[in-house]
C-alpha cells in the first residue's frame, strides 16, 4: 500500500488506481519540496478539533526535567484525519525500519540518561 507522506531519499510515490475490474495501474505523483522549509524540532504538541488535527512543533532548550523557559513553537500542522492515519502509518513503518537496522528507540529520557 502506498502512502503520500514517505520518508526523505525514497522513490516518487506511485498510488494504484483502478482501471478496470482486477486491474491497478501505478501512476506517477509528482512533488515540488523547493519552497519548503526544513526545520529542527525535539518538541511535539498535538491537540485538535473534531474536523481537525493540530501538530505543534518547536525547540526545548532544556530536555530534562520541567522547562524554565517558554518552549518557542516555529511549525504548526493542520490537517485532517484522514491525512493525520496516513502520517501516522508512514511514520510507523519508518521507525519500524529504523529500529529493526539500529535497534530499539528508548523515549524515556529518564531510561536513556540511566544506560549511559
Amino acid at each position: 500500500m502506498s502512502t503520500a507522506i514517505e520518508a526523505e531519499n525514497q522513490a516518487p510515490v506511485m498510488p494504484e488506481v483502478p482501471v478496470a475490474e482486477n486491474q491497478m495501474v501505478r501512476q506517477t505523483l509528482e512533488v515540488r519540496d523547493s519552497n519548503a522549509v526544513s526545520s529542527y524540532a525535539n518538541f511535539c504538541r498535538v491537540t485538535g478539533t473534531p474536523e481537525e488535527l493540530i501538530i505543534d512543533f518547536g525547540l526545548n532548550s532544556q530536555p530534562v526535567g520541567i522547562p524554565t523557559e517558554p518552549i518557542i513553537v516555529s511549525q504548526r500542522i493542520v490537517t485532517n484525519f484522514y491525512t493525520a492515519k496516513r502520517l501516522l502509518h508512514a511514520l510507523q513503518l519508518t521507525v519500524a525500519r529504523h529500529e529493526q537496522a539500529f535497534g530499539m528507540l528508548e523515549t524515556d529520557i529518564q531510561r536513556r540518561l540511566i544506560a549511559r
